[in-house]
């Protein structure tokens, strides 16, 4: 068996490169994968690359199969989608979706991989991580029928939960972003769109995803009496400071936190992640998350395409990473 792969590694603040690598041998309990796709989550990606994961955070924040330590060298990603070669007979030939970072071909432990269900292209599959965050978000948020909800933050994750809204019926939801562009994005999701000083107010469900302080200043804002933020954002290292006087008391606001790495309590005594990991699969039936790819590049660019997706490109929502014959 040919053992040989090449992987993407954060070499320094900044700086990636391709590095060879000798896959392990696999045993009964495992699978053998060749990647057919994986994806750059913009937001996330891009603040390990610039250096900005806190040290107290390096366990919190490790992806399932990194390898390395934070700050640098380390390989870190977690949308990946291939072809199992070897494996169970079952599973032989089947498309599945792993968390796994950017490498032309991989061992994991069978129970690792989740199939990728008939009715949905490999090529959008690349988003089950996001919309599994999105999954476990609403089960915390729990909007009822009618809800008035906004999105603040049309970025990868703001965007993948105004998408699984937009099938809530009779739900309002509005995406809330500076950059008008996001209107593109609503409208092909099928949701509202307002920029900040725009967007309606009276929010039963505010739902804030854009890693910023003002953003979450303006969920606050956003809430009727009684509402609730759902905060989704991840600040590294940065501290955000919010209005905690004013009108928060006297509107009975509340802000909860939402994190994927655990399952939401409202199910986790009836749903594991193989179940949560599922649900987000078949969800991606619905072509209307193909808005969330924003671009595409051939799996040798990555040491290019990295520093400019950290850098300068703000409209990029997933990028997709593409092996054929790499």
């Amino acid at each position: 068996m040919d053992r040989s792969a090449r992987a993407f590694w954060l070499r320094s603040r900044g700086e990636g490169e391709v590095r060879s690598v000798v896959l392990p041998e696999h045993g009964p309990g495992d699978v053998l994968v060749q990647t057919l796709f994986s994806g750059v989550s913009r937001g996330t990606e891009s603040l390990v690359f610039r250096g900005g994961v806190p040290e107290s955070q390096y366990q919190v924040m490790r992806a399932p199969f990194q390898e390395g330590d934070f700050p640098w060298p380390v390989k870190y990603g977690y949308l990946n989608v291939g072809v199992v070669e070897h494996g169970p007979a079952d599973l032989v030939g089947r498309t599945v979706f792993c968390l796994y970072p950017h490498q032309t071909r991989y061992v994991v432990p069978v129970d690792s991989v989740t199939p990728v269900p008939d009715g949905v292209p490999a090529a959008r599959a690349i988003l089950a991580g996001t919309v599994e965050t999105a999954v476990n978000a609403l089960w915390d948020a729990a909007p009822l029928v009618g809800d008035r909800v906004a999105v603040v933050g049309a970025g990868m994750v703001g965007c993948a939960v105004a998408a699984v809204l937009a099938g809530f019926p009779g739900v309002d939801v509005q995406l809330v972003d500076v950059d008008p562009g996001r209107s593109s994005v609503a409208a092909a999701l099928g949701v509202g769109f307002a920029s900040p000083e725009d967007a309606d107010g009276d929010r039963d469900l505010v739902i804030h995803a854009s890693a910023s302080e003002a953003g979450l200043v303006r969920s606050l804002e956003l809430l009727a009496p009684e509402g609730e933020v759902i905060e989704l954002s991840w600040y590294g290292d940065r501290k955000v400071s919010l209005p905690l006087g004013e009108f928060f008391h006297s509107r009975r606001l509340a802000v909860r936190g939402s994190q994927v790495g655990a399952v939401s309590p409202a199910r986790r005594g009836r749903r594991g992640f193989t179940d949560r990991m599922s649900l987000a699969l078949r969800l991606l039936a619905d072509p209307r998350f193909d808005a969330l790819i924003t671009g595409e590049s051939e799996f040798a660019d990555l040491p290019r395409v990295m520093p400019e997706l950290a850098g300068g490109d703000r409209r990029a929502l997933c990028h997709r990473i593409v092996y054929g014959a790499a």
